[in-house]
């Protein structure tokens, strides 16, 4: 089995930034992608960003230029830095890692951008 940690979610305002981190562990292979969705209120879950262990990233449209993903392999732990948040960014995030075409997922960090 695999676990899944988020944290760094929060309150922000428009402009501002957040990281969030999500530590895995269990049963982990060294070859697996990892990434960050997000799911809005009344919204289907989105894929954000994703990152392959040997470091190819992958960003949906929306946050490209904004957002960066990042992992350090030897913690077995991905980032997700935010910038230039919006209201359009307010979001449940999820952490997933994808092992052998199976997805395992976190429980979640929210994130809320507004004044």
């Amino acid at each position: 089995q695999v676990q899944l940690v988020e944290s760094g979610g929060g309150l922000v305002q428009p402009g501002g930034s957040l990281r969030l981190s999500c530590a895995a562990s269990g049963s982990i292979i060294s070859t697996n992608v990892m990434g960050w969705y997000r799911q809005a209120p009344g919204k289907e879950r989105e894929l954000v960003a994703s990152i392959t262990s040997g470091g190819s990233t992958n960003y949906a449209g929306s946050v490209k230029g904004r957002f960066t993903i990042s992992r350090d392999n030897a913690k077995s732990t991905v980032y997700l830095r935010m910038n230039s948040l919006n209201p359009e960014d307010t979001a449940v995030y999820y952490c997933n890692l994808k092992k052998y075409a199976v997805d395992y997922w976190g429980k979640g960090t929210l994130v809320t951008v507004s004044s």
